[in-house]
């Protein structure tokens, strides 16, 4: 009867642990069963390079190609203005008359040196006076010529330019005190000024042609400016160079002050283009990043963007030619993370 307790009770201790093996597999096939099913699931595409132009947009204002401001360099009671905002005028032309008082004076005087001078000169050339005499007299002469020319240009003041007079300070009658009576701005051509990275500083050359759009104006009408200047220094704290850039303007549709985007190509280059949701914009900076997908697990890479082309975008770095990006589920990963490619 021992014997059968014995046996009874082995018998039952073996079942038990029979059981509990059981038990361990099963909770081990669970958790791989879980684990698989832990995969993020994914959707890829395969990028490639293709031929880009590089094309650059720059924001500027649209400047007058020369400003000129009107005003006598001495005091003076402004006699008559001819012009007025708005006029167009030409190089040359009269633009204020200033009392001329004082230049009456001064030709007076003038005309009256230049007798004297010639008296002594026919003196002079018969031994009549001295030479020391002689030097006086044309001194003086020289000194009234110049202070009359002086006079003469600060009395009738002219146009240096053609362009539109843009600003009108005093009237007639006004005494001139120093703010410019006119300001002519010659907007045949214009010109505008960007700044352009110091990257593309060996790239930029004189004569280069830009497409520039003044949306705000007129919409999407192109117009074609020219590179006229390219400044020889480079801003160490933006690290951009300044360019500047002429539209003839022959018809003088475009004003100084408008808002203008401008556009430019500096050549094609190899990139590859991935989609844009793929690109993933890293919380709390401006970097770019990218999950590629390679043998059943995706990495995280810093990218810079290019160009937007439709809904893709150009990527200057930090992918290669026929890598897998995931497009979708980019939410739930991190990097070295194992994913389940789906359709």
């Amino acid at each position: 009867m021992k014997k059968v307790k014995i046996l009874t009770a082995f018998l039952a201790a073996s079942m038990l642990v029979m059981m509990g093996c059981s038990n361990s597999a099963t909770k081990d096939e669970t958790t791989e069963q879980k684990t698989v099913d832990e995969k993020v699931k994914v959707k890829i595409a395969q990028v490639h390079s293709r031929s880009i132009d590089q094309l650059y947009e720059y924001t500027a204002t649209v400047e007058a190609n020369a400003v000129n401001n009107i005003a006598p360099t001495i005091p003076g009671r402004i006699d008559k203005i001819l012009v007025e905002v708005g006029d167009n005028v030409k190089a040359g032309q009269l633009l204020a008359q200033m009392d001329d008082a004082s230049l009456d004076q001064a030709k007076a005087q003038l005309d009256n040196l230049e007798l004297t001078f010639n008296r002594i000169d026919e003196l002079y050339k018969v031994g009549g006076v001295a030479k020391s005499d002689w030097d006086a007299q044309k001194t003086a002469l020289d000194v009234a010529r110049r202070s009359y020319n002086n006079l003469a240009e600060n009395t009738q003041l002219l146009s240096p330019i053609s362009g539109i007079v843009t600003a009108r300070h005093y009237d007639a009658g006004d005494l001139y005190a120093g703010n410019p009576i006119l300001q002519i701005q010659q907007i045949v051509p214009v010109k505008l000024i960007i700044n352009v990275s110091e990257a593309q500083y060996t790239i930029v050359k004189k004569g280069m042609k830009a497409s520039i759009k003044l949306a705000d104006v007129y919409g999407d009408e192109e117009f074609i400016g020219t590179v006229n200047l390219i400044y020889p220094t480079i801003d160490s704290r933006t690290h951009t160079f300044p360019v500047e850039i002429i539209i003839p303007n022959n018809n003088g549709r475009v004003r100084p002050g408008m808002y203008a985007r401008v556009v430019m190509t500096f050549g094609v280059q190899d990139h590859v283009v991935v989609p844009d949701q793929a690109i993933i914009k890293q919380t709390g900076s401006g970097d770019r990043y990218v999950y590629v997908y390679k043998d059943g697990k995706v990495s995280y890479n810093k990218v810079e963007l290019g160009r937007r082309i439709d809904n893709s975008y150009e990527l200057i770095s930090g992918i290669n030619d026929g890598d897998y990006v995931v497009i979708t589920g980019q939410s739930r990963l991190n990097n070295g993370k194992e994913v389940e490619v789906i359709e």
